[in-house]
């Protein structure tokens, strides 16, 4: 009898083009669970299952060797927030499934799911552009300043020049959240 939230059907959406595939894994009966994902084009539904039977959907899934989110809000759901590559516990869930989580939602809304992943992408991409610049920097000029080609006070200025460019980029990362 619960109604699927208005923002659902665009969540899911968005997910989906971000490459995500998704399935719905619950303890509701197969009927109510089927009714609930077509409209939302959930091909793969698992559904009248208790906590172990979410944790073996879970493994079952990981062995296809794809990397794994697991959405819940409930004490049924930690075991599989737990084993899952990333656990989400949604807002308003109980403790046990926010102690199993990797990420807490604030709200109990899917549209936290897409701003978490866009995120943690922005994020490994930043990582890695600091990397390579760390990497690049270190590369070029160590060996330039260690042959005395470049004086100590440059060298140092460049170093600091190095890190306030790392730090900036890692600051744009706001404007992603």
């Amino acid at each position: 009898a619960d109604p699927v939230r208005a923002t659902t059907p665009e969540a899911v959406r968005v997910l989906r083009g971000l490459g995500l595939e998704i399935a719905m894994v619950t303890g509701d009966n197969r009927r109510t669970a089927e009714a609930v994902a077509r409209p939302l084009g959930i091909g793969e539904v698992v559904a009248e299952v208790r906590p172990e039977g979410k944790l073996a959907a879970v493994e079952r899934l990981r062995s296809a060797g794809r990397k794994l989110a697991f959405v819940g809000d409930g004490i049924n759901d930690a075991p599989a927030l737990a084993a899952a590559d990333v656990g989400i516990a949604v807002g308003g869930g109980t403790d046990i499934a926010v102690e199993s989580a990797e990420v807490v939602l604030m709200r109990g809304d899917l549209a936290g799911v897409v701003t978490a992943v866009r995120l943690s992408r922005a994020t490994m991409r930043n990582i890695r552009q600091n990397l390579v610049w760390a990497f690049g920097y270190n590369v070029v000029l160590i060996p330039v300043a260690a042959l005395g080609l470049l004086s100590p006070v440059l060298a140092a200025g460049a170093m600091a020049l190095s890190s306030v460019c790392v730090v900036g980029n890692a600051l744009r990362l706001r404007a992603a959240s």
